[in-house]
């Protein structure tokens, strides 16, 4: 099968399984350029929503997937910037759940929920996951380090809106990085935005993978233990990870296609080509290494690798 420009995986995420991505958008355009971003600085911040991709186009691609209907487990619009920038979003989760009975997901940053258009897109999603990293004005340029009319209060109170309408499932995600928004404060700040939202979960993570800048530390696990008590959360980094798969027959043409969109780090990739039957590790590292396409960050003790 050719390499595919909208849809990849299934990839194994911590919170949804085995989950097939769809990116409705280009690498990077995004109204955020967060700090701990894996896919690093954006380079195309905007907040102007529109059809980047034909909808057309996207939903093709889909359709050569459906006959693996049981290596996945959900659909995940995700993209790699913030895929509500997507201006047919609506239409696209609706001709998802035309397609298949698996459920469609929504992972987004929140920077649109202001926008009612894009709270009634939304609606038509089996599951969202709204990010919540930060608790007033000031953290929120700091963490999130939004596009510059982007308003937190207005954002904050368009996720409460939504939360009070929507009847799917919502899982609400907090990223703390120490020393920035994970103190005893901020943890019951956090407390008191999530009071007015009416969410399914609240998953607490810390930057696991290479972030964008290098001041970026995870928090301590006495931190995230506390704020899992806090806040009546579950640690990502209890949850169990599968494994990556792609139909892409050359092992490191494959590998390829999937740091293009989602990092996997030294272990990762040794767990892939093992699936594969290719125990010839040591060669593929070698050329992730030689490749100018490639970066290879050096993050808590081991190579994480993504395409530049």
């Amino acid at each position: 099968m050719a390499e595919m420009k909208y849809v990849f995986g299934p990839v194994p995420s911590r919170r949804l399984g085995n989950s097939l991505g769809i990116s409705p958008i280009p690498k990077k355009a995004c109204n955020y350029s967060c700090i701990y971003c894996q896919l690093g600085r954006t380079d195309k911040m905007t907040n102007q929503r529109q059809e980047y991709f034909k909808l057309e186009d996207i939903l093709a691609e889909f359709e050569l997937c459906l006959k693996d209907q049981d290596k996945f487990d959900i659909v995940t619009v995700v993209g790699e910037g913030e895929p509500t920038l997507y201006s047919r979003l609506g239409e696209l989760i609706a001709a998802l759940k035309a397609r298949t009975t698996k459920p469609v997901a929504v992972i987004t940053n929140s920077a649109l929920m202001y926008d009612p258009q894009v709270r009634s897109d939304l609606m038509k999603a089996d599951i969202v996951l709204p990010s919540l990293d930060s608790y007033d004005a000031e953290t929120f340029r700091k963490v999130d380090r939004p596009y510059g009319s982007l308003d937190f209060e207005a954002i904050y109170q368009g996720l409460v809106q939504f939360s009070q309408e929507y009847t799917g499932q919502l899982w609400m995600e907090i990223m703390l990085v120490r020393d920035i928004n994970d103190s005893d404060f901020a943890l019951e700040q956090f407390k008191k935005l999530l009071s007015a939202i009416r969410y399914d979960r609240v998953y607490i993570n810390t930057p696991v993978r290479p972030p964008a800048e290098s001041f970026v530390q995870v928090c301590t696990p006495e931190t995230i233990e506390k704020a899992v008590a806090l806040l009546g959360g579950i640690s990502i980094d209890m949850l169990s990870s599968g494994s990556f798969f792609s139909e892409i027959p050359d092992d490191y043409e494959a590998i390829l296609s999937i740091i293009g969109r989602h990092p996997m780090n030294q272990f990762e990739v040794t767990s892939f080509l093992s699936s594969r039957g290719n125990c010839d590790t040591q060669s593929i590292f070698a050329r992730l290494a030689a490749d100018p396409k490639v970066e290879r960050v050096e993050y808590k003790g081991f190579y994480t690798y993504r395409l530049r």
